[in-house]
């Protein structure tokens, strides 16, 4: 008889159908677990222009996206910059700790576009002189009197909302994260950073 032999044909390929469907849903898990998206972002754009020398200075963290490097910081990070060389600064980043003893990492930042100086490499891992393992670091909002500013990456993984002072406005910190959401990024990933720690 035809039928069962059919009805056994069709429930196999169901199976199977159900097999791929599950394995694709596995797939597309995993792809999102590990940050890979079916459909690329485009990166964020940056400002037209950044004069390095008022951009110089002390930046007080008010946000950022966790990551690994500074998972060890429990607040009062703050990041210090100051031009050495045409196309270069050099980058300290300080933070209270666990253990309440101040970490301080020293880096250089070099200039990637010349046009703007608004994209950035920064790195902090140097080897007999040399330089290893640099990072994106794009400045993607800033205030007209480089009083705040927001900092990102192309791939939207690491992102830091910094301030000349320790706390900003409702109204300013309303105003970026929407310039967080213009650019791409969801501003609720940010987590305050706490300043004024003892």
């Amino acid at each position: 008889m035809i039928w069962p032999a059919l009805a056994v044909s069709m429930t196999l390929a169901k199976q199977r159908s159900r097999l791929l469907a599950g394995l694709m849903g596995v797939g597309l898990a995993v792809m999102a677990a590990s940050g890979v998206s079916a459909v690329k972002q485009a990166p964020p754009d940056t400002v037209s222009f950044v004069d390095l020398d008022r951009y110089a200075g002390r930046w007080y963290e008010i946000a950022s996206i966790p990551n690994r490097f500074q998972k060890h910081c429990r607040g009062n990070t703050v990041a210090s910059y100051r031009p050495v060389a045409k196309q270069r600064i050099e980058v300290i980043n300080s933070c209270l700790d666990k253990d309440g003893a101040v970490d301080t990492a020293q880096g250089i930042a070099r200039i990637v576009d010349s046009g703007s100086n608004a994209k950035l490499e920064v790195s902090f891992v140097s080897l007999f002189g040399w330089q290893l393992f640099w990072g994106d670091y794009w400045v993607l909002e800033l205030s007209p009197d480089y009083s705040y500013v927001i900092v990102g990456t192309p791939n939207f993984r690491y992102g830091w909302i910094l301030s000349r002072t320790p706390e900003l406005s409702a109204e300013i910190r309303q105003y970026l994260d929407e310039r967080l959401s213009a650019a791409g990024y969801d501003p609720a990933v940010f987590v305050d950073t706490p300043q004024g720690l003892e």
